[in-house]
């Protein structure tokens, strides 16, 4: 069974720990310790990795490699500051290179 992973900074992830998920508090300042956390998660069985937009920023040329990976899956969620937008683009692209059209929003 795959274990699920939270990362990114503390105050954004700390209530998944009350859903059963690992947290892995990462303020992204180190990022070498960042990139290190994230391919030791995917590498140690975790299936689903939820990363803040804003950590994900950060390691979006890692975070890019495991696209093209069955797994992790990486999910980007909003952190505390706010939402980018960067979660709903992209399962907005996965949409549309899954079906061919963009049925969210409706070809423009």
């Amino acid at each position: 069974m795959y274990k699920i992973a939270v990362m990114g900074d503390y105050d954004s992830i700390y209530g998944f720990a009350a859903l059963g998920l690992s947290i892995f508090p990462d303020d992204g300042k180190n990022r070498e310790d960042s990139e290190r956390t994230l391919r030791n998660l995917a590498a140690h069985g975790y299936g689903v990795i939820y990363m803040t937009e804003e950590l994900a920023e950060i390691l979006h040329d890692v975070v890019d490699e495991f696209k093209t990976s069955m797994m992790p899956a990486i999910i980007l969620i909003p952190g505390v500051k706010g939402n980018s937008g960067a979660g709903v683009r992209g399962v907005k692209k996965s949409v549309e290179q899954a079906v061919g059209s963009d049925i969210l929003f409706g070809d423009s």
